[in-house]
């Protein structure tokens, strides 16, 4: 297909701008737009000069959802093709495009603008930190087509709200504004121009030492919710051995020491 579902560009900070791109369907998910985001995860994965990502739609909106038009067109290839798993993949491929960016080893930060619906919403739920228009329109929304949430939600929403308030959400597929999103911990931050508040700070975080960035993201992913506290407590000290005296370690303490800019090293 000759049109680019989504756009991956990276700066020389490290920060990987990925643009969903598809506007005058305000970037509805059809089979380009799910194979496409995929790819870019797996593109990100590998890209090992990538130290922050920041996730955002063209247009108006950031991802309306599914595309119906697509699924009852058949240009779907029906439920068992976007359910399928590949072998050793946790997720099947519609929850890639979700829960892919929760997996990445860098902070992945959403910026909402427009309608943010159903599987669009589960997508900005992957990443690690979501600004939003206060005039975005957010919603789960599968029960209006007489289906579940089934792209990853499980394991992003119960680390955000709680279980009531998750099933009222749910049960009834109301969009709720930027605002309310916010008071409700769907959202981090509010923000009139959510896109570059979000390179804000994933320039912020590029410049600190990525090794320290991808093991406290690591260190959050597995042990938020539903770990014991013993193998909790024995991430925290074998991930803080494997940073102590590492050259970019070293470095972090020199450059403040020294009252200037570190300069870190990417990791392998």
């Amino acid at each position: 297909m000759s049109e680019q579902r989504v756009r991956v560009e990276v700066d020389g900070a490290g920060v990987a701008t990925v643009t969903l791109n598809r506007p005058e369907k305000h970037n509805a998910l059809d089979p380009a737009m799910f194979d496409a985001i995929v790819d870019a995860v797996e593109q990100l994965a590998a890209d090992r000069r990538v130290r922050a990502v920041v996730l955002h739609g063209a247009g108006k909106s950031f991802c309306s959802g599914l595309d119906i038009t697509s699924l009852g067109s058949g240009k779907i290839g029906g439920p068992r093709d976007l359910l399928a798993r590949a072998d050793g993949q946790a997720a099947n491929h519609a929850q890639r495009v979700a829960y892919g960016w929760s997996r990445l080893a860098v902070p992945v930060i959403a910026a909402i603008t427009g309608n943010c619906f159903g599987g669009g919403l589960q997508i900005a739920l992957g990443a690690d930190i979501r600004f939003a228009t206060p005039d975005a329109r957010l919603s789960i929304m599968e029960v209006k087509w007489g289906l579940v949430p089934d792209m990853g939600i499980t394991q992003s929403l119960p680390r955000l709200i709680g279980l009531d308030v998750a099933k009222e959400l749910t049960f009834t597929g109301r969009i709720i504004a930027g605002t309310e999103a916010d008071s409700l911990g769907l959202v981090t931050h509010l923000s009139d121009d959510p896109l570059a508040a979000a390179l804000e700070i994933a320039r912020e975080i590029a410049g600190k030492s990525p090794h320290a960035v991808q093991a406290a993201k690591r260190l959050y992913e597995e042990t938020w919710t539903g770990s014991d506290p013993k193998s909790a407590l024995a991430l925290e000290s074998e991930l803080q051995v494997e940073l102590m005296g590492s050259p970019n370690q070293i470095e972090a303490v020199t450059a403040g020491m020294a009252a200037r800019a570190p300069v870190f090293v990417d990791p392998d």
